[in-house]
């Protein structure tokens, strides 16, 4: 495990060289895109805007907390990243939209997810780290670059273009190759399940549906 520090846009050899696990933090321009901006970029075939595209290649699927200052411009203090497996149907055509090359989100997608739509387009996937960090990656926010499809969409579903600085700590959940850190966890945790299992005496009191086998367990 590295701790990394990118600048936006992420050029391909740094993408190449993340491996899972690594703890990265970003600097630069990005923007956030949820299930609104995906429905007019993809579905209604609008486009993402050319001057996001040109500056950046970081997708945030988060709600920004955002006000108005007094003089017109935006704040935003906080962002809430939201879980990213909403987006699985629509990643691919996203891609060939967007430009996009790094994913921030919460929670992953599957490595199938990776390998089907991930690697052919050269990108990698960062998730942010635990709950309650909302303030945290706020505090990295240097400004609001501008702001997209505000009337129509609403504040937590708009495109925020953001100017940030160290923002993080995010993990690589999915790397270059298509692996998932979640899935190869889970793996290494399951080869030593069985032990858990093992030796365990009977129940004195058993409910329905409890056992002492593995093999019996329904989850």
């Amino acid at each position: 495990m590295r701790e990394v520090h990118l600048t936006t846009p992420v050029g391909d050899a740094d993408l190449a060289a993340l491996a899972l696990g690594d703890v990265v933090y970003l600097s630069g321009a990005l923007y956030t895109a949820r299930e609104g901006v995906y429905r007019k970029v993809v579905d209604e075939g609008h486009g993402l805007p050319e001057a996001v595209r040109a500056l950046t290649n970081v997708n945030f699927h988060c709600s920004p907390a955002a006000s108005v200052r007094p003089d017109g411009t935006y704040a935003v203090e906080a962002v809430t990243a939201t879980a990213s497996f909403r987006f699985g149907k629509s990643m691919s055509r996203w891609f060939e939209h967007s430009g996009t090359r790094v994913v921030v989100g919460k929670a992953g997608l599957t490595e199938l997810a990776y390998r089907e739509w991930f690697v052919p387009h050269g990108a990698v996937y960062l998730t942010t780290v635990g709950y309650g960090l909302g303030a945290t990656y706020g505090r990295c926010i240097r400004r609001v670059v501008d702001v997209h499809w505000l009337r129509e969409l609403g504040i937590a579903q708009a495109l925020w273009v953001l100017e940030v600085e160290r923002l993080g700590p995010f993990l690589v959940e999915g790397d270059r190759q298509g692996r998932s850190l979640f899935a190869l966890a889970n793996r290494e945790i399951n080869l030593r399940l069985d032990e858990v299992y093992a030796g365990l005496p009977p129940y004195a009191l058993g409910r329905f549906g409890e056992t002492t086998a593995r093999t019996d367990e329904v989850v």
